[in-house]
């Protein structure tokens, strides 16, 4: 764990780096890989604490897991073991193994901690009792307990917050009797959803997309064990990016170009302020140049609120991040803790309706608090890159949710870090 605070300043950064590998993908391939019997093989995985929640629930559900330096070898075979799951801190985890635990036909108790306990999933119990299980939450929140087996059928489902439950229950239904035929409202998320399918279609299962709306799983399918390699994240990765864009030049390798995930649409941000990206075979070289305020919609890619922040704040006139409803329900209320933190540091910006408003100047520096958030904690740093006065984070330790090599990768470019 790291430090209590750390410290970061103004400095150039150059150099190449290794995208950190994808938890989205590591997590869904998990659990694909403990819906199939046989072994399966996962290639370059990751380790953040979000991705050993998963292989410690795919365990807790019946498989056998062997780990060698960059694979993870899982002997699949859905078999609980355990009437308790801890998914830590991992929201994905914990959404996404629920359908999958009502598969059992016994009591199985999923448990969420820190900022995940105050995070809503009453959704989660209608839907699993429409479908044919039985599910209790408290209050509306973490435990969940469900009884299963699951047997499929009939829901409508909320598209607005999550699509991490909608993944879960895609990545059960096809064990199921009946399958599922779900109906779902204004899906935000859509190429998370995306992910998860092409991760099944990897494993043998399928199920059929009408235009994000309608999802048609068929039941009574059979996983097959299988190879994978986890992509490069570009969430994690996203955060170099702009570090580059605002004090340097780099190249990042292990990032997909046409990777399913969301969160890269940094390019397009990094193009609209005038940041120099450019693919060299399968390397991003990403270099600072004159910045300038953009426009962007980031409703369906929320996690890229707090990188396009610390970008914002070095660009000459208001920028507008659109979305910013998508971020009461993170590891914090992401859109008021970025105001409140940056402001601390000398930045002007605000929310307006669904818009977060940002005006570019100089930032003095100062003190900021992580809120246990590791995007928060990783979106301070990089801006301080370009700060007048050194930024201290409290809390630094909470980006092993997602990137626990984020400070070294960032000083072995030349950050100040101390």
């Amino acid at each position: 764990m790291s430090s209590p605070q750390k410290s970061v300043r103004s400095s150039e950064i150059r150099g190449q780096v290794k995208a950190p590998a994808s938890k989205s993908v590591m997590q869904r391939a998990l659990a694909a890989a403990l819906l199939a019997p046989g072994r399966s093989l996962i290639r370059n995985p990751s380790f953040c604490l979000d991705a050993q929640a998963a292989l410690a629930a795919v365990q807790a559900l019946g498989a056998k897991v062997k780990i060698e330096n960059d694979l993870v070898t899982v002997d699949g075979g859905f078999k609980p073991r355990q009437s308790e799951i801890d998914c830590l801190e991992a929201g994905l985890s914990l959404r996404m193994f629920t359908p999958i635990a009502a598969l059992a036909d016994r009591k199985i108790t999923l448990v969420g901690s820190g900022t995940l306990a105050g995070r809503p999933m009453g959704e989660i119990e209608q839907v699993i009792t429409a479908l044919g299980a039985k599910c209790h939450t408290n209050c509306g929140f973490s435990p969940l307990t469900v009884t299963g087996p699951l047997t499929g059928g009939k829901c409508d489902i909320d598209g607005r917050i999550t699509s991490q439950f909608l993944s879960g229950l895609l990545l059960a239904l096809p064990l199921t009797p009946k399958g599922g035929l779900l109906q779902v409202k204004e899906l935000r998320s859509k190429p998370y959803i995306d992910l998860t399918m092409e991760i099944m279609t990897i494993f043998g299962v399928s199920a059929q997309n009408e235009n994000y709306r309608f999802f048609e799983v068929p039941g009574r399918q059979h996983y097959r064990a299988a190879q994978i390699t986890v992509e490069g994240d570009w969430s994690g990765a996203a955060f170099l990016l702009v570090a580059a864009a605002l004090n340097g030049e780099i190249l990042v390798s292990g990032l997909d170009a046409d990777s399913r995930q969301a969160d890269r649409r940094i390019l397009e941000a990094l193009e609209a302020c005038g940041a120099c990206t450019q693919w060299r075979a399968d390397e991003l070289l990403v270099r600072k140049a004159d910045l300038r305020a953009f426009d962007f919609d980031a409703g369906a890619a929320p996690d890229l609120f707090p990188p396009l922040v610390a970008l914002a704040v070095h660009c000459p006139g208001t920028s507008k991040i659109h979305g910013v409803g998508r971020l009461r329900h993170k590891e914090s209320d992401r859109g008021l803790v970025l105001c409140r933190e940056f402001s601390r540091l000398g930045a002007r910006i605000s929310i307006e309706n669904d818009c977060l408003l940002v005006s570019g100047g100089p930032l003095h520096g100062g003190q900021v608090d992580s809120h246990r958030d590791h995007r928060i904690a990783m979106a301070a740093a990089v801006a301080a890159l370009a700060a007048a006065g050194p930024v201290t984070i409290n809390d630094p330790g909470c980006v092993d949710k997602s990137y626990p090599g984020f400070f070294t990768d960032l000083a072995r470019l030349g950050g100040e870090i101390s």
